[in-house]
């Protein structure tokens, strides 16, 4: 993510960039989305009146807040008309992200599927809130709503997510143990391996985006459904893929490859040494990101 033209290292919205993306990402989902928010956020800022700005960060992030309700409220017309599955835009995260379990938490494809089940303006509020703790005034001026009507809303946006929102994670040290076991069992075509790793109701959600052959347009729901499907689906088009570990969006996954071409990612979320969720991502528009880590901050 590169500093804006004219921007020097020490201007608020350099410092602070990082901070801008993840909140606009969490807002939207999309990485694409995110940095064309943080355009439209710097041209405003560049012509902003510094001089009555007493809080840069506050400011800044009340900026990009509206310009991602503003972004949020179009592309959620866009999505209605979207073929199959829609998934956030995964990305490979640093190390430090898989840190910060809060942050992690936060960013991760579950959390941000569940996100999208909240209105735009509770999306805000709940990610202001819960993820950077920003004050409840600040917020208030941030989308347009009294304090008070801010505290309503994100009360029910909690208990909305609470509902559904993926569970405590597990240790890093059995993220890999199961995410290994899935590559052997995937590689050797071993339906019964595949379903030792899987829980028995594990939910699978492909986004091809109508674009790539064999992309499930429904979730697909169940170990052995699930184990049979995939093994499967390699057979009946020759896919001869290869799997290899990938931190994506601060949590364990895939990455998928085609006669060495990125064709795919897979975040997974695991729970008492099983898989209860897959979400796989293979429409190309949103691959662009999975060479290069990007950095989020809270």
């Amino acid at each position: 993510m590169s500093s804006p033209i004219g921007a020097g290292e020490d201007d608020p919205f350099v410092v602070h960039r990082s901070l801008l993306f993840t909140v606009a990402y969490e807002m939207l989902g999309s990485a694409a989305d995110a940095e064309d928010v943080l355009q439209e956020s710097w041209l405003r800022w560049a012509g902003a009146d510094r001089d009555a700005v007493r809080d840069p960060r506050a400011y800044l992030v009340r900026i990009v807040t509206r310009q991602s309700l503003n972004q949020l409220r179009t592309v959620s017309r866009r999505r209605e008309d979207y073929v199959g599955e829609w998934l956030p835009e995964p990305l490979l995260t640093t190390p430090d992200v898989a840190d910060d379990i809060e942050l992690a938490e936060s960013v991760s494809i579950a959390m941000l599927t569940v996100l999208e089940t909240l209105a735009p303006t509770e999306r805000a509020v709940f990610v202001l809130r819960e993820v950077f703790d920003v004050p409840y005034e600040e917020i208030a001026e941030a989308v347009d709503k009294s304090p008070s009507a801010v505290r309503q809303i994100a009360h029910r946006a909690r208990d909305h997510v609470a509902a559904r929102r993926p569970r405590v994670r597990v240790e890093r040290s059995e993220h890999e143990e199961v995410v290994e076991r899935l590559i052997a069992a995937l590689g050797s075509g071993d339906v019964q391996g595949l379903m030792d790793v899987l829980a028995p109701d594990v939910v699978s959600v492909a986004d091809g985006g109508g674009r790539v052959r064999g992309a499930a347009r429904r979730p697909v729901i169940g170990a052995e459904r699930l184990a049979r499907y995939l093994v499967a689906g390699m057979q009946r088009f020759g896919v001869q893929a290869a799997f290899s570990p990938m931190a994506i969006n601060g949590g364990p996954g895939l990455r998928v490859e085609v006669d060495g071409v990125l064709s795919g990612a897979v975040s997974l979320t695991i729970e008492d040494g099983v898989i209860t969720h897959i979400y796989s991502i293979a429409n190309p528009d949103k691959l662009a990101r999975l060479d290069a880590e990007m950095a989020l901050t809270r």
